[in-house]
């Protein structure tokens, strides 16, 4: 934190301390120059941190988590070529994704929505998300995930092609932090919580001003050699996360049902060893978090200004989404007991693991959930029986993870939509691949 920085700020004239803001677009530059000690802090996302507390020679200034800056609300976008209408059509596409980044955290948590792996697909392995862009423009692949506005730009070239699905729906999934080393934050404690407090209050006048918004956008746009209306473009792709979203993030509010820091920085920490783009499994994410900022600046940061973004209000079903389109559509089995709708201790387990995670990132969009039946019974009986068994699952996720009852569509299809090649429930597996639950991601 140099001299040379803006003594206009609230950091020098509250808290005494001067800030510098540099832009380093080379990551590996950037983390040369930190482990150099020639910057205190770095920002990167949840997601990818496992990727800088996993290797041994980074691990060793013992890197540490102490703030969340955002989320992605539109930055981030997959689009596609013409016949690809649904994340489940990406099966045995080649998809062109920057490697190792954040983009591969929303490919993959896109593919798991629609039941698919990540070797499902060829992975066409760029450098960063401008080259994937790029390869969107050739006939090398049929799907990329790309920045904003790329997303944009790069569909308009390519015709018959959309964009898919953005972090506007799948919208808590790529989360920007704010570390530093153990010994910065031990060395220099009271500018670290100085530092947050500042930015937290900056957040507040921020989100809770249109002219403050106005005024932010003015100096991101000249930063850049852009106009003002180019900065709150380029504002209005994240929301700036305030101190009660940094309470819920880092786990400090017990209540808190949503989508928290540790989620993705321990799923992504496995699965960046699955696909050989981390030598090992990161630590906990409780030993790479300090947390006493957060603490630190509670009795200074209250009211409604600081409190958390509240979940998204959805309306009440209507006649049109019960056959909507879906951005993407997941079977589960999950076993019920002849004739009953009950759900037991280890069907409970099963939609915890396989779709609880999925409803938390993709947070602003409606689910479908859809019962099916075999053929064994009355059409009549099994129709009902199926609709129950999925408001059952729509129940179980109401209550354990605190979403709101109109953001879940109930269908019971009974046995009339089997699964393709089980038409006939010509055998007992057939049967059981149609006694399933879908969950289906609607709109947003």
């Amino acid at each position: 934190m140099r001299p040379t920085a803006n003594e206009q700020s609230r950091f020098y004239k509250d808290y005494g301390f001067k800030v510098e803001f540099k832009v380093e677009n080379d990551l590996l530059n950037a983390m040369n120059a930190w482990m150099a000690g020639e910057y205190d802090v770095l920002v990167q996302t949840a997601d990818a941190f496992p990727l800088y507390t996993a290797p041994d020679d980074i691990n060793a200034f013992k890197p540490q988590a102490f703030m969340q800056v955002d989320w992605s609300r539109g930055g981030d976008a997959v689009i596609v070529k013409r016949g690809i209408n649904t994340a489940n059509d990406l099966k045995g596409k080649r998809i062109a994704v920057a490697v190792p980044s954040p983009a591969q955290t929303l490919l993959n948590n896109t593919l798991e929505a629609a039941g698919l792996k990540y070797d499902d697909e060829t992975i066409v392995k760029t450098s960063d998300n401008l080259k994937a862009a790029e390869l969107f423009r050739s006939n090398d692949v049929d799907a990329a995930v790309v920045w904003s506005p790329d997303d944009q730009l790069a569909t308009a070239d390519v015709p018959g092609s959309k964009i898919l699905l953005t972090t506007l729906q799948q919208s808590h999934i790529i989360a920007d932090i704010m570390f530093a080393s153990e010994k910065t934050i031990k060395d220099k404690r009271n500018m670290i919580h100085g530092f947050y407090e500042g930015w937290m209050k900056g957040v507040a006048e921020l989100n809770s001003s249109q002219a403050n918004h106005a005024k932010a956008a003015k100096y991101l746009g000249e930063m850049n050699g852009l106009t003002q209306d180019d900065g709150l473009g380029m504002m209005g792709t994240v929301y700036w996360t305030g101190h009660g979203d940094n309470v819920n993030f880092f786990g400090l509010n017990s209540a808190y049902k949503g989508q928290k820091g540790q989620d993705l920085y321990e799923k992504m920490s496995k699965k960046f060893v699955e696909t050989g783009d981390s030598p090992k499994p990161a630590p906990a994410w409780r030993s790479v978090i300090y947390t006493g900022a957060i603490t630190a600046a509670e009795n200074n940061l209250t009211g409604v200004a600081y409190a958390a973004e509240k979940s998204k209000t959805f309306a009440p079903a209507t006649k049109a989404e019960i056959s909507a389109p879906a951005i993407a559509s997941k079977p589960i089995s999950i076993n019920f007991a002849s004739g009953k709708f009950t759900l037991d201790e280890n069907s409970k387990t099963i939609i915890d693991l396989q779709f609880a995670d999925i409803a938390k990132t993709f947070a602003n969009v409606k689910v479908r959930v859809e019962g099916n039946t075999d053929n064994v019974g009355g059409v009549a009986s099994n129709k009902a029986l199926s609709e129950k068994r999925a408001k059952s699952v729509a129940d179980y996720l109401k209550s354990q993870y605190s979403m709101d009852p109109n953001r879940f569509i109930i269908v019971g299809n009974g046995s009339s939509k089997p699964v393709s090649g089980c038409e006939a429930n010509a055998d007992e597996t057939c049967k059981a691949r149609n006694r399933r639950t879908e969950f289906q991601l609607i709109g947003g």
